[in-house]
């Protein structure tokens, strides 16, 4: 079977970015698919991601005792990038110096988003100078860039040279659709497509009922709200991953699977982050969402298209709507339309690269 190389960003210290990485990998190979990531790699990237690592709150300054636990965190990704089945090492800026493969399969994550602080319009991620037979995408996304942005020419060049295109939401739909013309797929994001691949060695941190939170710089009508309710319910609030002075326990150094762990063994989640909606759905765990300016394309887009846009929260909503979105079980329509859409994402991955 000819070698498939994923292009993605594996090496975030970003739970989300390393699940679906190694979602997609893993599940290619599931397949029957001798597929690796493709290890690209900048200075100029690793210190930004570094630096975000340590001061994740910003403007707010990361505590001093607080350096550590991220210290830790930012490890254990090491460890589990380390063990990613990955390509020889190549740098991003020169991908003329990788291994070639015979199939290229470009995303997930925000792969084509020009806004992203440090990947941003770099050309590999729209096929230039990839040493591939073919190039494809898969669940690839503009990321916070908006409907309306319009791709210039070259751009749209680049990804005309795709044999194939899909991606995760509406929003990136309809700038591909914009630049070329035709409607690309709508697909699952890894995680969601592959949640077999989401397996944890370790134990839920504590044995009370929690409320995992995922995310930081949460308004405080949701902050207020979160809190009620888990007090009605005599349950704990957890952050995981970032500090979060208004819940009861901080998980800040949390590796990846670990992260997975607190995920799986929540009563419910409270998030702003795409990948909180998409932990909650595949251990199918209530969850209450509040939008970001930067992440509000992709999550709304997801829960609208799955039909559990009432996880998504306002200030104006009463108490009793976080008793339905924390309290009560997701809609079985819900999953029912995410086991649809996880055929059809099969059968598009399945025909890009088979």
């Amino acid at each position: 079977m000819p070698m498939t190389g994923v292009l993605t960003f594996h090496k975030c210290i970003n739970y989300g970015s390393y699940w679906q990485a190694r979602c997609l990998v893993e599940g290619l190979r599931s397949f029957g698919v001798d597929a690796v990531i493709l290890d690209h790699n900048s200075r100029r990237v690793d210190l930004q991601e570094w630096r975000c690592a340590f001061q994740p709150l910003l403007p707010a300054r990361t505590a001093r005792d607080d350096y550590p636990r991220y210290a830790s965190k930012m490890r254990k990704f090491f460890d589990a990038f380390s063990r990613l089945p990955s390509s020889p090492s190549f740098p991003l800026e020169e991908p003329a110096e990788m291994e070639p493969v015979q199939i290229a399969v470009v995303g997930s994550d925000e792969v084509w988003n020009f806004r992203h602080p440090w990947y941003g319009g770099c050309p590999i991620f729209f096929g230039e100078g990839l040493k591939a037979g073919r190039v494809v995408s898969y669940g690839a996304t503009f990321g916070n860039c908006t409907a309306s942005h319009r791709l210039e020419g070259h751009w749209s060049a680049r990804l005309g040279g795709f044999e194939s295109i899909s991606v995760r939401d509406r929003t990136s739909m309809q700038i591909v659709r914009d630049a070329l013309g035709y409607e690309p797929r709508i697909v699952l994001d890894p995680c969601l497509l592959f949640p077999e691949r989401i397996r944890s060695p370790h134990d839920a941190p504590t044995d009370r009922p929690y409320v995992a939170v995922y995310g930081h710089s949460f308004p405080e009508w949701f902050r207020t709200a979160v809190t009620g309710w888990a007090r009605r319910n005599s349950s704990l609030v957890l952050s995981v991953g970032y500090r979060n002075d208004w819940a009861d326990s901080q998980y800040i150094d949390a590796g990846p699977e670990e992260f997975a762990a607190v995920m799986a063994g929540a009563q419910s989640i409270a998030t702003n982050f795409f990948h909180g909606c998409v932990f909650a759905l595949v251990n199918e765990r209530p969850f209450a969402c509040a939008l970001s300016s930067y992440r509000s394309n992709k999550i709304r887009d997801l829960l609208t298209l799955l039909g559990a846009d009432r996880h998504i929260m306002a200030e104006a909503d009463p108490c009793s709507a976080y008793e339905k979105t924390l309290g009560e079980p997701i809609d079985p329509a819900v999953g029912q339309r995410i086991a649809a859409l996880r055929h059809s994402s099969a059968g598009y991955l399945k025909h890009a690269v088979l």
